[in-house]
């Protein structure tokens, strides 16, 4: 499970707590992690926007589409 991670004074996530062990996983196509978490993403695995709330898988999926 993760959540999307928006820093004070910025209006979007630039990274992804993932919940087991709240690591920050950055946006970065390069990081073994974010490619793990986008795999994850694409195979149902929950993700919580800023606040807490789960999203819908159409509202993944639309996520998904923005990210490198």
């Amino acid at each position: 499970m993760y959540k999307l991670h928006i820093p004070i004074m910025q209006t979007e996530a630039t990274c992804v707590i993932r919940l087991f062990d709240n690591a920050y996983i950055p946006f970065d196509p390069d990081n073994s992690d974010y490619q793990a978490f986008k795999k994850d993403l694409a195979n149902g695995v929950e993700l919580q926007d800023a606040n807490g709330t789960a999203m819908t898988a159409s509202e993944i999926t639309a996520f998904l589409a923005t990210l490198k």
